[in-house]
């Protein structure tokens, strides 16, 4: 009897949730570096790490469009990790965390949503692998499961791509960079005394 791919309307719920505690969490906290220098660094590089989460997810998404559950594609990011599109949204989720100007936030969400991406990534290597048979467990022994290792690269020439997922992916990345003056309007209203401010975090 073959596995049944997850459903992934489960996993976006429960990263719905998570985002909600994180943003209501945000909404109640003063950043201990609340201005100055290091505050800086923190968003400065919180806004890479956006930026970057966006252009991994529009690469990765260039290579598996439609194709999830019915080819396997190993090549281009796919090639240095089975999990690029979770990956990617982790550096995002870590960035915004940074955007926030708190570190124990921003590695607290990043380890959150790290579970649901883990468990997600395990269940979806189990259809796979049922789906696929040696030719997944063969790439599996290969390419690691989430961090990438860039040594394992390899491209493919002429590769086409789904426009609709890719304005699909591009849309809900425009969430991420939303974020960002959204967080800016917080730190406003909590530096004038409009929010109250429930805890201090590094």
């Amino acid at each position: 009897m073959q596995l049944q791919a997850f459903n992934q309307k489960k996993r976006i719920a429960l990263l719905w949730l998570l985002a909600s505690v994180f943003l209501a969490s945000a909404l109640c906290v003063r950043p201990y570096w609340s201005e100055g220098g290091l505050h800086e660094v923190l968003e400065t590089t919180g806004l890479m790490l956006v930026f970057f989460a966006i252009l991994g997810r529009l690469w990765s998404i260039l290579y598996i469009g439609t194709r999830k559950n019915r080819e396997l594609v190993v090549v281009g990011p796919y090639s240095m990790t089975r999990n690029p599109l979770y990956m990617s949204s982790l550096v995002g989720v870590l960035g915004i965390g940074l955007l926030v100007g708190s570190l124990i936030l921003a590695l607290s969400a990043t380890a959150a949503f790290y579970v649901v991406f883990r468990y997600t990534a395990r269940r979806e290597a189990a259809y796979l692998s049922d789906r696929f048979g040696p030719a997944y467990d063969d790439y599996a022994r290969q390419t690691p499961l989430f961090l990438p290792n860039p040594l394992l690269h390899k491209g493919v020439a002429g590769a086409t791509f789904s426009q609709p997922a890719l304005t699909a992916t591009f849309r809900d990345s425009l969430f991420l960079l939303a974020l960002f003056p959204l967080i800016e309007g917080l730190e406003y209203f909590r530096a004038n005394g409009q929010i109250p401010v429930l805890v201090t975090l590094f």
